[in-house]
């Protein structure tokens, strides 16, 4: 397995992204593919007492950065010489199995659909982050790429987040819910009300495991293994998760200081604490899929440290060789849109 890692991309670049390349490539033995700037790169090795590039270790070298001041739609025609955009057109090529970066969201979305391309036939790739709980965590799809969206878009999420949930997480049959403000068929407003009609005629078709509207609350505890938003509700729903996680954790700590009996009760459960962080640690997945791309791309957190994009680099594999991007490409036919004429035809 190569995977291809923008070395300049984020904001603990380079040294973060090097030092992750090189925990991956000790852990999971994967060839790396360091694209950025040749003399920061060495320099980080050199400073970790390497004096020269470890076995599996390519750099590829780029003389221009995309920042989060560069216009996402254009930076990647912009600069050409980029590592964001020599990185893409090599996974393009086949320089590679996938490709990571921690760089700016928008501009990794811009350059992987026209560079990179769509799958044929999905109309729009979208961000497919799991959200933790304590069922192993569920997919959600999309959380931020297509903050605009029709219900025809949030059909094929569905099926897209299904196939990520099966190859990437090994769910059999996944439980699929539409992010909405009630259980009830009724609820929701104008895109939510036809998405959920789709939905539940591919479910009723047996084209997908729909199991109806599912409000936050319940997604949070794990009711469905995915969870269908357009982009602005699934960044809200997402963050909101995010942030209480973050809550909770301050809180927790703070318990556990005020007294010399409450630090006793921290060290008889430290081991529960840890497991209790290590869930709400986003390093611990590393990165967020682009779900769509005829490609394998992750997104990594822009402050993604070392341990981060290691992980991301983890994913990346597990997404190369799990045959999702095969199995979403065979089922396009299944992902369309279906109207029930008059007689029981079926037109599409």
């Amino acid at each position: 397995m190569k995977i291809i890692v923008d070395a300049m991309g984020g904001d603990n670049a380079p040294s973060a992204t090097v030092r992750g390349a090189l925990q991956a490539n000790r852990e999971f033995g994967h060839d790396i593919i360091l694209v950025g700037r040749g003399e920061e790169i060495l320099r980080v090795l050199n400073e970790d007492g390497l004096g020269q590039l470890p076995s599996g270790i390519e750099i590829a070298h780029a003389d221009q950065v995309v920042d989060n001041h560069d216009n996402p739609a254009t930076a990647f025609r912009e600069k050409k010489d980029s590592s964001l955009t020599i990185g893409l057109k090599m996974l393009k090529d086949g320089a590679g199995d996938a490709f990571v970066s921690a760089g700016s969201t928008g501009a990794i979305l811009s350059a992987a659909t026209l560079l990179v391309k769509r799958i044929r036939g999905i109309r729009r790739a979208a961000l497919c982050p799991v959200v933790p709980n304590g069922k192993g965590g569920s997919v959600l799809i999309d959380c931020g790429a297509n903050a605009e969206c029709t219900a025809e878009f949030l059909l094929q999420f569905a099926f897209m987040g299904s196939y990520y949930a099966g190859h990437v997480l090994g769910r059999p049959e996944p439980r699929v819910g539409l992010l909405n403000i009630g259980g009830e068929e009724s609820k929701g407003d104008g895109l939510r009300k036809a998405a959920f009609d789709l939905l539940k005629q591919a479910g009723d078709e047996g084209r997908i495991n729909f199991t109806g509207n599912v409000e936050g609350r319940e997604a949070v505890a794990g009711e469905v293994d995915v969870i269908v938003a357009d982009g602005f509700a699934g960044n809200v729903f997402l963050k909101t998760v995010e942030g209480t996680g973050m809550f909770l954790a301050g809180e927790i700590k703070k318990m556990f200081k005020k007294s010399w009996k409450s630090k006793l009760g921290a060290l008889l459960v430290q081991d529960g604490i840890a497991d209790f962080k290590k869930l709400l640690d986003y390093r611990e997945v590393g990165g967020t899929a682009l779900i769509g791309i005829s490609k394998p791309v992750i997104k990594a957190h822009g402050s993604s440290d070392a341990y981060a994009i290691r992980s991301a680099i983890r994913q990346a594999g597990q997404v190369a060789s799990s045959g999702i991007i095969d199995d979403i490409s065979a089922h396009i036919d299944e992902m369309k849109v279906s109207v029930h004429k008059e007689g029981g035809e079926t037109e599409e």
